[in-house]
């Protein structure tokens, strides 16, 4: 009943006015097509300058978090983030469903492609109910802070057995304003082939949705997995904030 209630409040509308009506303007067709060809697509101009100012202040307010992580500790990069605990912010917890509902296809399509048997319901509560049953039941929308020298080393977010194989961030800060450097970096090991990467330039109020874990790629051969790890790179001067949306709660 507590998980249920959780998914329920992590799904309710927000005082937000417009963010879910926000994310269903955005180009999907052109998303999509770039999550299947590259691993992951810019959400342009997905938050607004205040709403991303809002969402970096709470940084400082230990209420509304879980968890503190010290990435030096345990050897992730420099720098640190928060994980939010439930209820989530308003904005937040519109976020998720709404992005969730567009990128549940294609994460269906992906699994088909790979011979996975997993398939997502249409619903992100549903799927949270599903987290929650397997005792994952803490949540793992993050706000990260890097300043000055800082970097986040190539990595993958799992956090337990039920894993929603794409994830959203936010850069809420603004380049060449707030900071320089730390540019989002994904790449992806191909087999038998060296590495590729991928820089995503983005600007304050955009998003990147890029594959948490592997994505299918159509060869010659048929469909083959390619596993991806993403970052980035340092930071050469200021404080950079990111809001980070994961789909799957965590153990």
């Amino acid at each position: 009943m507590i998980a249920m209630a959780v998914a329920k409040r992590a799904a309710a509308p927000s005082s937000e006015a417009g963010i879910t009506a926000c994310v269903d303007a955005l180009d999907w067709p052109q998303i999509t097509g770039e999550l299947d060809t590259q691993g992951c697509a810019v959400l342009k101009g997905l938050l607004t300058p205040d709403q991303c100012r809002d969402i970096a202040a709470l940084y400082p307010d230990d209420a509304r978090f879980r968890s503190r992580i010290v990435m030096g500790r345990h050897g992730f990069g420099r720098g640190e983030y928060k994980y939010f605990s439930y209820p989530l912010p308003d904005l937040i917890a519109e976020l998720r469903p709404a992005l969730y509902a567009h990128l549940q296809g294609v994460a269906n399509r992906w699994n088909e492609a790979m011979g996975i048997d997993i398939r997502y319901p249409r619903d992100h509560a549903a799927f949270l109910k599903r987290c929650h049953d397997a005792g994952q039941s803490r949540p793992t929308p993050l706000l990260l802070q890097y300043d000055a020298g800082d970097f986040n080393c190539l990595h993958q977010d799992l956090y337990g057995e039920h894993v929603f194989p794409l994830q959203v961030a936010i850069l809420l800060s603004e380049p060449g304003h707030d900071f320089t450097g730390g540019e989002f970096v994904l790449t992806e090991q191909r087999p038998r082939m060296q590495s590729r990467a991928e820089v995503v330039p983005l600007m304050q109020g955009d998003a990147v949705a890029f594959a948490v874990h592997h994505r299918p790629v159509q060869g010659t051969r048929g469909t083959y997995r390619v596993n991806l790890r993403h970052g980035v790179s340092r930071i050469r001067s200021g404080q950079r904030h990111t809001l980070g949306v994961i789909f799957h709660d965590a153990k």
